[in-house]
């Protein structure tokens, strides 16, 4: 998706709140976790189980360099 297409932002703008409606604990979680939790030498993890069972997870140790688009996210998605 071509976020510098206004439809395409429009677009996406509209996905998220349905997402938000339809899951509304967790754009809450992301909150919190981005302006308290989030910091240099943190690990995220991520797994996902599907429909079927499978199990794939990952995770990552934030550096230096992940906390400048963290922060970006961070003020584009929390604006002061």
């Amino acid at each position: 998706m071509n976020l510098q297409n206004p439809a395409a932002l429009l677009q996406m703008m509209n996905l998220w709140s349905r997402f938000q409606q339809n899951h509304p604990k967790f754009p809450k979680f992301l909150k919190a976790a981005m302006q308290n939790g989030i910091r240099e030498g943190s690990i995220i993890e991520i797994k996902i189980t599907t429909a079927e069972g499978e199990n794939f997870d990952s995770n990552l140790k934030i550096n230096a360099d992940d906390m400048e688009m963290i922060e970006q996210i961070k003020n584009m998605a929390f604006p002061s």
